[in-house]
């Protein structure tokens, strides 16, 4: 069993980074490397590597002529410093990454650990986690050569243990890592012990800080990572022009999640930071080679990413001065760069799957690279010791290290927890007073939200706006917005609202749409989408709710403008389409979410379509889904009840619920149209009837914590709107029981309770053809009133009514004449 993975001589090239080169500039580096080895001492110490940790021939030639063209004389030593510092951080971090996998505790002065050491049950994902230490290490020597503190953002989030590894040892952590855990064996101990702990406390929260994936407590953490792809996705929308990111992504997210390979599309240095994106190719995927491996590595991906637009660099992934290295020449050719739009520099970072420990490139190296248990098996107990020897670092050379790289105050700079993609903190935008609509008048509410969308933006020029669209602007009638933001494109057609630096992202995939729009956190944002292809948005929405959440309760609310999404060509008006297109899931997929972050609102009309907007861009850190008709619908809100709604949630529109012999709720706008009818009808009948409008029904639910608790109604509220004893008829455009179990405190039960909405029928229809074939017109709600109420429902319908309704009768005699 080999138990030290095997080095390359320094004095060798050593890497594949050189193979296509002719001998003739293979021996050019290799000449140039030597020739800063033999000149300057201090170079050559760092040449000389440490560990596991080696500098191939074209990293040092490569920082050679960085010290050569970019740093004065007399702030080389500085450099090299550091670099030889990067060097023994990188070992440390490795050899802690490997004891959160294998160990619960840890000796400092680098003895080997008995078998009661070890973790009955090793879990993590090492291999991955394992490559990363030389790329965030990388990613802090960079900020430490420049005196920039740029943000971060990580692919591959279950690699977190890299992050929180190495950030322990340089002191970058929030509270809850830096209160529990110092860098002697104690609080060493702890940490690695908390790794994949699965303690939990009283309240049945994560005991541990630590997570299987970056979380609130990973400084400077931004995303969650846990879905593969999303952050291949969301990396060039990040950063604000003036500010610098560093993405590390993933080569299995990359042949996957199509659209990581559009971002030339979307960077322009008008109004964008500078970014550098790394992927770290270790060629592995869970159980197979990637498929980028089996295409032909990493010189076919060198060919698919010139023809995509980027400039490929090729890195040493096991060294963490080639990781700076990219990054700074990455940023600077983008620089200068005078072409627009400008070619992305691509770094590709080739490792081994778990580089610097056994098992290193096969496919156990993705979770757990040794052999045998090491708290059972002598033969892996001796591998690992014999592995975390090789990568220990003494404490005083350590000491050394951090104390080098820790340039912070120095250069008067943030530590990275605390960079600016990390803290966003934006001023809610001016949202002057909208152009409230008549009542009585009918128009779209899209269009209406069409007119306010560009009012605001235009009165606050100083948001980078970014529209995330996969279809047709124009069709779901956002026309003035497309026609002043425009689609940004490569090569602008003329006559077309089409621009070089357009605001509007297009494109037919609804992840990469919708990743704009969560990207650009530094300014405000819109999405939209037909419903139905809302779904395909579901995990980037659930991923950024999730993680925006887990921020507040970490007392770090995020403070960016939350991010409305319009949900439009809707079930109800997609009845023209066939089913696929007829599909309430995704508020019902978000309806199930936390209230107080995720929130589902109906528009009634334009008016509460409006208020709701506003409100939304009033907020911070919550994602917004606003179900709003495209077609023309009645205006039946006065402006003081739209912001009412958008407010409350709810809103009384006829009748006193307390005096009533029946409440009608609707919850969208082709409901309240059908709600009123039967009221209309009822009450002429002779029943007292209320007509509310539930436009967010979150509001209504249980709370699941105290969190949640502050967003929804008291129960002395829902009382005064819903009381108890009054029977009701709830007309929903989602499925009946998903939102009758967000709604069990106004459920009084099936005989007192009738929910009618979506029950998956559908075809190519009419609205009220698709109102019929779903049981939810208004004949059908004032059946189920008669029902509940005990009267005979012809009283109150007449026979070919009756007989519409049974399903025995022609349809359309509920729609040719008003239901009064």
């Amino acid at each position: 069993m080999s138990k030290i993975p095997p080095q390359q001589p320094s004095g060798t090239l050593g890497c594949r980074l050189c193979d296509d080169l002719p001998e003739q500039d293979r021996s050019a580096i290799e000449q140039a490397a030597a020739a800063w080895r033999s000149g300057d001492p201090l170079f050559a110490r760092w040449a000389a590597g440490y560990g596991v940790i080696r500098h191939d021939p074209l990293t040092q030639q490569r920082i050679g002529s960085l010290l050569e063209t970019r740093v004065a004389p007399e702030q080389r030593s500085y450099w090299l410093e550091r670099l030889i510092a990067a060097d023994r951080l990188a070992s440390a971090g490795l050899w802690l990454v490997a004891h959160m996998t294998y160990a619960r505790r840890v000796r400092r002065d680098g003895t080997p650990l008995p078998a009661e050491a070890f973790k009955p049950t090793p879990e993590g994902h090492t291999g991955g986690s394992l490559n990363m230490v030389p790329a965030y290490v990388g990613y802090l020597l960079a900020n430490a050569l420049s005196g920039d503190t740029r943000g971060w953002i990580m692919g591959q989030g279950h690699c977190v243990a890299a992050i929180d590894a190495v950030n322990l040892w340089v002191g970058n952590t929030h509270t809850a890592h830096a209160e529990r855990y110092d860098l002697g064996d104690d609080g060493l101990s702890r940490f690695v012990s908390d790794f994949y702990s699965y303690a939990i406390d009283p309240d049945g929260r994560p005991a541990s800080p630590l997570g299987s994936h970056v979380n609130a407590h990973t400084a400077g953490g931004v995303s969650e990572g846990g879905y593969l792809g999303f952050a291949e996705l969301l990396w060039p929308h990040m950063p604000l022009k003036g500010e610098r990111l560093v993405a590390f992504l993933s080569d299995g997210a990359f042949e996957e999640q199509r659209g990581s390979d559009w971002a030339p599309r979307w960077w322009r240095a008008e109004d964008s930071g500078l970014v550098a994106p790394i992927m770290i190719l270790n060629g592995r995927r869970i159980e197979q080679r990637s498929s980028i491996a089996q295409q032909g590595g990493e010189r076919w991906l060198h060919r698919h990413l010139r023809l995509n637009g980027f400039e490929p660099i090729g890195l040493d992934g096991r060294d963490p001065a080639s990781m700076a290295w990219g990054i700074l020449e990455m940023e600077s050719r983008l620089q200068a760069a005078e072409a627009a739009p400008a070619r992305l520099g691509y770094a590709i970072a080739e490792a081994p799957k778990g580089f610097g420990f056994p098992g290193a490139g096969s496919n156990r190296a993705h979770n757990l690279p040794l052999e045998g248990n090491p708290s059972r098996d002598p033969d892996a107990r001796d591998s690992f010791n014999a592995a975390a020897r090789a990568l220990w670092v003494a404490e005083d050379e350590l000491h050394t290290a951090l104390s080098t790289l820790r340039t912070h105050a120095v250069q008067q700079r943030p530590l990275e927890r605390d960079h600016v993609l990390a803290c966003r903190d934006v001023d809610s935008p001016k949202l002057g007073e909208p152009a409230w609509r008549p009542v009585g008048s009918e128009e779209s509410p899209m269009a209406a939200l069409d007119e306010y969308v560009v009012r605001v933006i235009d009165e606050n020029p100083q948001l980078r706006p970014r529209v995330g669209n996969p279809d047709e602007l124009r069709s779901n009638r956002l026309d003035r917005t497309l026609d002043t933001l425009k689609h940004r494109v490569a090569l602008p057609e003329p006559g077309v609202a089409e621009s070089l630096n357009g605001a509007v992202i297009t494109a037919l995939n609804e992840e990469a749409v919708i990743c704009a729009a969560l990207g650009n956190k530094g300014g405000i944002n819109l999405a939209v989408t037909y419903e139905a292809f809302g779904m395909k948005m579901l995990g980037a929405l659930r991923q950024e709710i999730i993680f925006a959440r887990h921020l507040t309760e970490a007392g770090r609310p995020p403070g960016w403008i939350s991010v409305p999404l319009f949900l439009t060509s809707h079930t109800w008006e997609n009845a023209k389409n066939e089913q696929s297109h007829q599909d309430p899931s995704l508020v019902e997929a978000l309806l199930g979410e936390m209230a107080d972050t995720s929130v589902v609102r109906f528009a009634a009309d334009a008016n509460s379509a409006l208020a709701m907007l506003r409100t939304t861009w009033r907020s911070h850190g919550r994602i917004i889904a606003l179900v709003v008709p495209k077609r023309a619908v009645r205006s039946r809100l006065t402006p003081e009840q739209a912001e009412n709604l958008a407010r409350d949630g709810a809103v009384v529109l006829h009748g006193d619920p307390k005096a009533s012999d029946l409440l009608l709720i609707a919850v969208g706008a082709y409901q309240l149209e059908q709600a009123e009818s039967a009221r209309l009808r009822l009450q002429a009948r002779g029943q007292r009837v209320a007509l509310i409008y539930l436009g967010e029904p979150a509001r209504l639910r249980a709370p699941r914590d105290a969190r949640e608790a502050a967003a929804v109604w008291t129960d002395e509220a829902i009382e005064a709107v819903f009381p108890p004893g009054v029977p009701r008829v709830l007309m929903t455009h989602t499925r009946p029981e998903p939102l009758l179990g967000v709604l069990r405190r106004i459920d009084t039960g099936s005989a007192h309770t009738c929910a009618l909405g979506y029950i998956n029928r559908g075809g190519t229809l009419s609205v009220e053809g698709l109102l019929f074939a779903n049981r939810c017109t208004w004949a059908h709600a004032v059946q189920a009133a008669a029902d509940m109420l005990g009267y005979d429902p012809g009283t109150w319908l007449s026979a070919t009514e009756l007989n519409a309704v049974a399903g025995r009768g022609d349809p359309r005699v509920l729609f040719e004449a008003p239901a009064a």
